[in-house]
């Protein structure tokens, strides 16, 4: 997927004022008026009161090859091909800043009537080397520098040019700042060098958000696919959590869900809390990820949760009565229930205990989480953070699992930025996921009060 096309009706007519940079460098529209006409110059230039330095410089040599070839390209139906073989010998001839900006101008010219573009190359590269450019004309000039060598393969020098571009503030109506830097982006992603391109990339999504304005979401499927296809770890995280962030529809959810899990080698810990965020999204949808889900979270040691993941597969019908893993496993939860829900009180307790094992206290935090008790939860989460040899990625990620279903959206996205490693892009998602929970219960901005009629004042 493109960022950037060229639009049809941004085109101004041939012969006028530097048409959009997209059209010149395909060669449709020609420079017109941006550079002094050698011969009138030295026809003028007795007349002039200007100091010297400020005249423009030609040569009589320059004038004589310069004016013939001149009149060809000009003309309608002119000869191109007799002009064109006697180029390199005018740029010979071309010494003086003034003579390249002269010759560069025509050569260009030249390139955009035939559709040479190693002619719009020669011509633009003479113009912004001769200095005397109109400083007005440098960030188009440089962009059509840009996209000629961009269209060569010559990246890397394309982006200097792209970079000057930016640097002169050059924006068209269909093509601003941030473009630029996605157009930037996209000049590193061509030459492979896919962390710096999605730098950029995430730079203009940033820009753009700052400014209030709407993100384009194939600008987040570019980064996606880049990042995906190419393992760009952990940048690609970037995009997947605010792209989920900005498009929170249950079809996005899922594949950002899925990038994670084909991207890592997660063990059942970790797919099981990856799982409770896809089913909190509502992005289970395959009978093999409800097994998954059932297998993470063992109906021995999570009965309760197992039993409600098993009893909504069955009603949304996503897996059948008839699968027997799944009925082993609902019968299996519906034993222990019972037991489990006895020993709670007891696990409390125990966990709360100023001489409580590790081990323990995160027993207890994972019972109540399942439990759907997430005050307690996030107790023993807390505590189990404070004991030597916690396992702090673990803990952290299911304590902010904890903060955001009591809707402490800020303590969750405190929570889970702690979180390093492999659970990384876990807490990255579930910290999208408490974004979106947090912009849904903000309350709407009051509706300002209509002003009280003004009672005029009698007297009497």
């Amino acid at each position: 997927m493109r960022f950037f096309v060229s639009d049809p009706r941004t085109r101004k007519k041939p012969g006028s004022h530097l048409a959009l940079a997209i059209a010149l460098a395909t060669g449709t529209a020609m420079l017109s008026g941006v550079v002094a006409e050698p011969a009138q110059a030295q026809r003028e230039k007795k007349d002039r009161k200007k100091k010297d330095e400020d005249r423009p410089q030609y040569s009589k040599e320059f004038v004589a090859a310069f004016a013939p070839l001149q009149e060809i390209v000009n003309a309608e139906g002119g000869d191109l091909a007799a002009a064109i073989p006697q180029f390199p010998g005018l740029v010979a001839l071309s010494q003086s800043p003034d003579e390249k900006l002269a010759a560069g101008g025509l050569v260009y010219n030249a390139g955009a009537k035939n559709g040479d573009r190693s002619l719009q190359l020669q011509g633009i590269t003479l113009m912004l080397d001769s200095g005397k450019a109109a400083p007005e004309q440098l960030g188009r000039f440089n962009f059509i520098a840009y996209q000629l060598n961009n269209a060569n393969g010559d990246y890397a020098t394309s982006r200097g040019y792209l970079q000057k571009a930016i640097e002169h503030g050059f924006t068209t109506d269909n093509f601003g700042a941030r473009e630029m830097r996605v157009a930037m982006a996209e000049s590193y992603i061509s030459e492979n060098r896919f962390a710096e391109g999605l730098e950029f990339l995430a730079k203009a999504i940033a820009d753009t958000k700052a400014a209030g304005e709407q993100v384009d979401e194939g600008w987040y499927r570019r980064g996606l696919s880049v990042g995906y296809n190419n393992e760009v770890v952990p940048q690609v995280y970037t995009f997947v959590s605010s792209w989920v962030g900005d498009y929170p529809s249950a079809a996005n959810w899922r594949d950002a869900i899925n990038i994670a899990r084909n991207l890592n080698e997660f063990g059942g810990p970790e797919t099981l809390d990856l799982l409770r965020l896809s089913r909190r999204v509502d992005a289970l949808q395959e009978k093999h990820e409800y097994i998954d889900y059932i297998e993470a979270a063992d109906a021995r040691r999570l009965p309760r949760e197992v039993k409600s993941v098993i009893e909504a597969a069955y009603a949304n019908g996503r897996v059948s009565r008839d699968d027997i893993y799944v009925a082993d496993s609902l019968r299996t939860a519906d034993g222990r229930i019972a037991s489990d829900q006895a020993e709670l009180p007891s696990l409390e307790r125990d966990a709360r205990a100023a001489d409580a094992g590790l081990r323990t206290v995160m027993a207890a935090g994972d019972t109540f989480l399942s439990y759907s008790q997430y005050g307690k939860a996030e107790e023993f989460y807390t505590k189990a953070l404070s004991m030597p040899g916690a396992d702090r990625a673990t803990a952290l990620t299911r304590l902010g699992i904890a903060q955001a279903e009591q809707g402490k959206f800020a303590e969750a996205k405190a929570t889970f930025a702690q979180v390093e490693g492999a659970r990384k892009p876990i807490a990255m998602l579930w910290s999208a996921f408490a974004d979106q929970k947090a912009a849904a219960a903000a309350p709407a901005a009051p509706t300002p009060a209509a002003p009280e009629a003004e009672v005029a004042e009698t007297t009497t």
